[in-house]
């Protein structure tokens, strides 16, 4: 702005500050360039390995992560609970509300099967001797337990001691009937309603404090890491991305693509064409609930999709369908595994799905909060949750891959819910 001869630089004299993500990314960068300084040029002993590598960074890598496990079973409860009661009134909800609920569960369930199956092809972790720069005693298997037992053993004889102790399976359980018991009840809950939001708004507020300190946790993981295991940590990362990305792919135009056209009868690949935009803009935000209004009135206008059907199932959808965060949590179990040398087995593997499918209901649809639960479904099958480190910095990028996932997810839900409900224009979708 001009001020007669002077001129106003109030705005143009501010700094342009990075992103959390960018920090994260240069945090990630600068550690393994150090590690791998410490790993190649510094010679093993007293200052590399006490003071740096086990000292400083161990501390305040390690520290980071228990604020992470801090927040875990917080977050998922409250979360749980807030998205259990919004949709719990199963009356309310009536024929829509159950088949929506149903399809995006199935579908979330499928997509971490996928990721599973996918990441044992690819083997992303063999090769990573994690193992090796972890002390033995923080390495954990699950038990081994009986299918009967594992399944009695979700419904807590103590929910105040399952919070206690993180039993992620239990704490999911008792917070979606709570969720489901105040939708019930309704005004009569109320004061209890707004405080279990408030909590949650709580918990969100505290998950950014946390993660604003990511750039420094990752830095000081990172360097760690490649400090002990030098180049040999790159392939496993390249090939852990790979898996990532194949397996959103096989969701998002293999699965989605076959699921549309059997219950439809429509085109597949218009929808894709009709919809890309929409995917487009949730790659660039990174968030599903962003993308809400925008792909309400594509739907209508572009896919002939009536609004009273797409106004409760897309929020819905950014609320529960969380697919691609799922498939990043199922590669990342198989990685992790595999790094460390744990084998999880049938009863490990089905646990992870039920676990991810559980907890995608609590999801918020913000960016990089599935690396938050992701250490509870870490914590559900007795892995180190330190390996959340190596893919926390690549994160951003696979994060914009799967929101894309996620509200395409949506969409097809809601155009198949649509049609069954003589709901979808298929002249205007033609068109």
């Amino acid at each position: 702005m001009v001020k007669g001869n002077k001129v106003d630089n109030t705005n143009a004299g501010k700094k342009k500050k990075f992103s959390l993500t960018t920090k994260i990314f240069i945090g990630l960068i600068l550690g393994l360039i150090v590690g791998v300084i410490f790993n190649v040029f510094i010679p093993a002993g007293y200052v590399r390995d006490t003071i740096f590598v086990n000292g400083i960074f161990h501390v305040i890598g390690d520290g980071f992560i228990r604020f992470m496990k801090m927040l875990v079973v917080p977050l998922v409860f409250f979360s749980l609970v807030c998205g259990a009661s919004s949709i719990g009134d199963t009356k309310s909800l009536g024929k829509v509300g159950g088949k929506t609920i149903v399809f995006y569960l199935c579908t979330t369930a499928l997509a971490v099967s996928v990721a599973i199956l996918v990441a044992n092809i690819v083997k992303p972790g063999v090769g990573l001797d994690m193992a090796s720069i972890v002390a033995a005693d923080n390495v954990q298997v699950a038990d081994s337990t009986s299918a009967t037992d594992t399944l009695l053993n979700i419904i807590p004889d103590n929910p105040f001691n399952s919070l206690a102790n993180g039993i992620m399976l239990q704490v999911i359980f008792f917070a979606l009937i709570t969720g489901i018991v105040l939708a019930k009840m309704g005004d009569r809950a109320e004061m209890l309603s707004n405080l279990m939001n408030q909590c949650n708004d709580f918990m969100m507020e505290m998950t950014t404090l946390v993660m604003s300190f990511a750039p420094i946790g990752v830095f000081c993981m990172i360097a760690k890491t490649f400090a002990g295991l030098g180049f040999d940590a790159f392939l496993p990362l390249i090939k852990y991305m790979g898996s990532v990305v194949t397996a959103l792919g096989v969701q998002c135009f293999g699965v989605y693509i076959i699921l549309f056209f059997i219950f439809t009868r429509l085109n597949p690949f218009k929808f894709i064409k009709k919809f890309f935009p929409v995917m487009a803009f949730a790659f660039s935000t990174s968030t599903s609930n962003a993308t809400i209004p925008m792909n309400i009135d594509t739907l209508e206008e572009k896919m002939g999709v009536s609004r009273k059907i797409s106004s409760f199932t897309i929020p819905l959808g950014a609320t529960i369908n969380m697919d691609g965060t799922s498939i990043m949590q199922g590669v990342a179990v198989v990685f992790a595994a595999q790094a460390y040398g744990i084998d999880l087995g049938l009863k490990g593997y089905l646990t992870v799905i039920a676990t991810a499918t559980l907890a995608s209901i609590g999801t918020a649809g913000i960016p990089s909060v599935g690396l938050v639960t992701l250490s509870m479904v870490f914590t559900s099958v007795g892995l180190p949750v330190e390996a959340i480190a190596l893919i926390m910095g690549i994160d951003r990028i696979l994060d914009m891959l799967r929101t894309a996932v996620n509200i395409t997810g949506d969409a097809v839900c809601t155009t198949i819910i649509a049609h069954q409900n003589k709901e979808l224009d298929r002249s205007r979708f033609n068109s």
